[in-house]
């Protein structure tokens, strides 16, 4: 099995090559430019796997800042074809390119003056030669063994999507700030949008001392806010330092009970990594794990100079940033 399996690979890899390699990157470029310049709707349509294809390409498009639909062809017969208008440009998708149930449509298209574009991996097929412009996918042999399931067709389409999206999202200059925006929710959402302010400890259960403090006499606030840290700030709250539950095991070891009676300055961390409260979460998190070696649990976080709370490692992974 494991022979067959990698004969199976070294096919795939082989046709998706040939699919490179013979691309008219001209025609290419054509496809994308028509796409950038249309000032309504790409809406995307297929039969079959290559109907699937279609969604999936339209899904990128719309989450990566163009405007885009996918619509099965019964439904462009059943009202649906109202939505279009001479602003928008049509995208059909198919193998063989003769697909009859897009075939038919194509004269319905015309009528209301909408573009039409085909995306077929049949050089001259009828649908190429009846729409207004059409990019041919090349097309080297399916990797179903009897080159007939849909395989490399539907890959190379896949990649010729995914392609074109990332080519609309640099000319538009796309930003990270409008992907964040199309993804309120979910894991990407989280990364993309999530502040450190909206999960760090905040207020009055932020863990604070003074560096003139004694250790004897903030250890029921280091205890008590559950931190595993406290923030060592000046009278204006600006951020001086940070004292943690590791610094206190390390202090006792190395200087015992007598250690109890030291400030607060003495025992300190001043060069303490921070944050600013309105950063990302997710980059909080990167940055307590910036050392493989030495991942940090808690880190301060600053307005400015000043200490305004506290965004835990157990917080972050709670949030579902993990």
């Amino acid at each position: 099995m494991v022979n067959m399996l990698k004969k199976i690979f070294q096919d795939q890899e082989k046709y998706i090559q040939y699919f490179y390699s013979h691309l008219n990157m001209e025609d290419v470029e054509k496809f994308v430019k028509i796409c950038l310049e249309c000032p309504g709707l790409l809406i995307f349509s297929g039969i079959g796997k290559s109907g699937i294809v279609a969604e999936k390409i339209a899904m990128t498009l719309i989450s990566t800042g163009t405007k885009a639909l996918h619509l099965p062809p019964s439904n462009f017969l059943h009202g649906d074809i109202g939505i279009l208008t001479e602003k928008d440009v049509i995208i059909l998708l198919s193998r063989s390119g003769d697909t009859e149930e897009l075939l038919n449509l194509i004269p319905f298209f015309k009528k209301r003056n909408t573009k039409c574009l085909a995306i077929v991996s049949k050089p001259n097929s009828r649908m190429a030669k009846l729409c207004d412009f059409s990019i041919y996918l090349p097309l080297e042999k399916e990797l179903c063994p009897f080159d007939l399931a849909p395989t490399t067709s539907t890959e190379t389409q896949l990649l010729f999507g995914d392609a074109l999206a990332v080519a609309l999202m640099k000319l538009k200059n796309f930003r990270l700030d409008d992907y964040a925006l199309n993804h309120p929710s979910g894991n990407i959402g989280k990364k993309m949008s999530m502040t450190v302010e909206e999960i760090m400890i905040k207020g009055k259960d932020t863990p604070l001392c003074t560096p003139d403090d004694k250790l004897v006499d903030v250890l029921v606030e280091l205890s008590n806010k559950k931190c595993g840290c406290l923030l060592v700030v000046d009278s204006q709250k600006n951020f001086l330092g940070i004292f943690t539950d590791g610094d206190l095991r390390r202090a006792l070891q190395s200087r015992g009970p007598s250690v109890m009676e030291t400030k607060m300055s003495d025992l300190m961390t001043i060069t303490a990594l921070s944050i600013q409260r309105g950063s990302l979460a997710w980059d909080a998190k990167k940055l307590m794990q910036k050392d493989p070696k030495k991942w940090i649990m808690v880190l301060p976080v600053l307005e400015n100079r000043k200490a305004v709370g506290v965004i835990r490692m157990h917080d972050i992974v709670q949030a579902g940033l993990a």
